[in-house]
């Protein structure tokens, strides 16, 4: 009974933090995606400055991962050369740059519930890009599959009350870059045996989105800010939105870490359903059934997509635990045969 009751204690306790760590991510991303929103919008704060908005995140995000890095040396530095650094994490921090600049321009022009309507399509990207630059191998029910996601994400944007087409634009574009920068991630940086945890991320990959955003934020948004004499930096706003955005990333660390990136493909469902309701309640956005029935078929797919990694997923693990008995009896076969050649040498002797 003892050995029996530690068991499902100690079953319940991995239960019960993974909730918790999924809790934490939601909780984080449905505050900063509401936030942007916030900032961004015009009939809300109306500070309609997608590539400064990032700019900041960017500077607290790597001035904090610097101090935690180099000052407190809460985290080690990856060991990493100048060549890797300009040929991986260069093109990387680029990808995210224009990732982050298109998806925060977004809110500006779109509701919030047909902005994650059409993030729905992030697995559809990233499975294409793979098979393009040949991470994945093609599949024909796999490339169906994708194909539903599209059928029911386009049906959303058909019943979608306030399409812009710009928005809508800007927000693929922001789908297509940061499908780009996970499939990069892998073959740049996994490939070399470089993994980084988010304050090691932030540090290596913040200041050179800063660099690549600062070109735009010149030529477009600073004339702009300069005329706007009137503008006072809200350090409170600003400073709990971009300190809501490094937790945000610290907690995608946490949930990847210590669940696995299904656990939180399977939670960013769960969060979108949570953000058109709040859109649609408390934004007052209009959510028309034509979106719903869109989203649901697009939710339908993605389900389906994250069932069929999971499935992969088993069928990997068991194949390991068949070839480690079939890995042990080699080693036992060579040993004997060894001890066999010994003896022979001993008699011959």
């Amino acid at each position: 009974m003892g050995k029996g009751g530690s068991l499902s204690d100690g079953v319940m306790k991995k239960i019960v933090l993974s909730y918790t760590y999924v809790a934490i991510w939601i909780f984080l991303s449905f505050t900063v995606i509401v936030y942007n929103k916030y900032i961004l919008d015009k009939k809300m704060y109306n500070w309609p400055f997608p590539i400064s908005l990032t700019m900041i995140h960017m500077s607290f995000c790597a001035t904090l991962a610097i101090l935690l890095v180099r000052i407190f040396k809460l985290v080690e530095p990856v060991s990493m050369s100048r060549d890797v650094y300009f040929s991986s994490v260069v093109p990387i921090g680029a990808l995210y740059s224009l990732s982050l600049w298109l998806s925060n321009s977004a809110y500006i022009y779109l509701s919030v519930s047909f902005i994650q309507m059409l993030k729905a399509l992030m697995p559809v990207a990233v499975y294409s890009i793979g098979v393009l630059l040949k991470k994945e191998s093609y599949k024909n029910d796999t490339m169906f599959n994708m194909l539903s996601i599209s059928l029911g994400v386009g049906v959303a944007a058909y019943g979608e009350a306030r399409f812009d087409t710009w928005g809508v634009i800007l927000q693929l574009g922001a789908v297509a870059f940061e499908a780009t920068r996970l499939v990069m991630i892998q073959i740049l940086l996994t490939s070399k045996g470089i993994s980084l945890n988010p304050i090691t991320s932030l540090y290596y990959v913040a200041p050179c989105c800063f660099v690549f955003l600062s070109i735009p934020w010149i030529l477009v948004e600073y004339p702009i800010l300069k005329q706007t004499s009137t503008f006072q930096f809200d350090f409170v706003i600003f400073g709990t939105n971009s300190l809501c955005a490094f937790a945000l990333n610290l907690a995608v660390f946490l949930l990847v870490g210590k669940t696995s990136a299904l656990t939180m493909n399977v939670a960013g469902v769960v969060k979108d359903w949570l953000l058109i309701a709040f859109s649609w309640s408390v934004i007052k956005d209009t959510v028309t059934p034509i979106n719903l029935f869109g989203y649901g078929l697009a939710f339908l797919g993605v389900a389906y997509y994250n069932h069929s990694k999971l499935q992969a997923l088993k069928a990997k693990e068991a194949q390991k635990k068949v070839s480690q008995p079939d890995e042990e009896t080699g080693r036992l076969l060579e040993d004997r045969e060894g001890d066999g050649s010994g003896k022979r040498n001993d008699n011959q002797n």
